[in-house]
């Protein structure tokens, strides 16, 4: 393992010592991909964050800052796949963000899971917003400035973090979001998932119908008031085979996924969201169209990264 100069065991004021979260290990794993190792109280284990690094960020100064683009996975992959599966690394536009790519679990769904009313582990908001983001501020050169962005169960998350935290990001983007758990019969689809992954389905938000203040409060189409302060864009495709599919493919998780799009897109509109949508019709839930997706939100992203926006 090659260990960078640096803070390997960077502790943030308040939250350091052994009892608070820290970066236990550092690896370069490309020219400018850096993943480090973070001891994590609030999911109870280490997980790991990929960062695209800036230009100079190498012989970065002590202080010194750079804007962030928050960078979430979907459902049932890893940390590693906007690397793994796009050309995010060779973007120039990106030469001057540190862009962040956090584990999220495989079925996480960015969320601190609420564990039948007892919470902790696996806290994955927590983790993200109040343990990873102090320690890139402190040691890594994450500044102020940040937007979010995320694919799948990341779109939820992207989306959710910006509802959850007002004035914390400046944009955020979902591409092929779940950006409306609660739409007709998801919730029976997302139990479904939870148990497929051993996890107890009821830990994640509770029953949908008992707890449904928890789902509201983790469904975006009931947020859309808290989002309009940002710029948010939203993309899906409507399932049929598109550009990047064999003919006469289809995909019924990526048709269900345009529907919540669009009601969430009206609820958006009609709370005075200053709202960017590409519903490119044709197209299933595939990384081509992610890659593609995330070339057309940056323009909006890093404008909302610019001083004074």
């Amino acid at each position: 393992m090659a260990v960078l100069p640096g803070t390997a065991t960077a502790a943030v004021g308040g939250e350091g010592g052994s009892g608070g979260p820290r970066v236990v290990a550092e690896e370069k794993v490309g020219p400018r991909l850096v993943d480090l190792t973070v001891s994590s109280p609030a999911l109870g284990r280490t997980a790991k964050v990929r960062l695209l690094t800036p230009d100079g960020w190498n012989e970065r100064r002590k202080g010194q800052r750079w804007p962030v683009l928050y960078l979430l996975h979907g459902c049932c992959d890893t940390y590693d796949s906007w690397t793994r599966e796009t050309d995010v690394a060779t973007l120039p536009q990106l030469r001057h963000t540190l862009v962040v790519m956090p584990e999220g679990g495989p079925a996480g769904w960015y969320s601190d899971w609420w564990n039948h009313g007892n919470g902790g582990p696996p806290a994955w908001e927590t983790f993200h917003l109040r343990e990873l983001r102090p320690l890139l501020e402190h040691g890594y050169g994450a500044g102020p400035r940040r937007v979010i962005a995320g694919l799948s169960m990341g779109g939820l998350g992207s989306l959710l973090y910006a509802a959850h935290h007002p004035g914390m990001f400046r944009a955020a983007a979902s591409y092929s979001g779940v950006v409306h758990p609660l739409h007709g019969d998801f919730p029976s689809g997302l139990m479904d998932l939870l148990k497929d992954f051993g996890e107890d389905p009821l830990a994640l938000w509770g029953d949908p119908v008992a707890q449904r203040a928890i789902w509201e409060a983790h469904d975006p189409y009931y947020l859309a008031n808290r989002l309009r302060s940002i710029p948010v864009f939203l993309s899906s495709g409507d399932g049929t085979a598109g550009p990047f599919d064999a003919p006469g493919a289809h995909d019924d998780l990526e048709a269900v996924l345009n529907e919540m799009n669009h009601a969430v897109a009206d609820r958006l509109k009609a709370a005075g969201v200053r709202l960017t949508t590409d519903f490119y019709g044709p197209g299933t839930h595939n990384w081509p169209y992610w890659e593609r997706e995330l070339h057309r939100s940056l323009p909006l992203l890093l404008h909302a990264l610019r001083p004074g926006h």
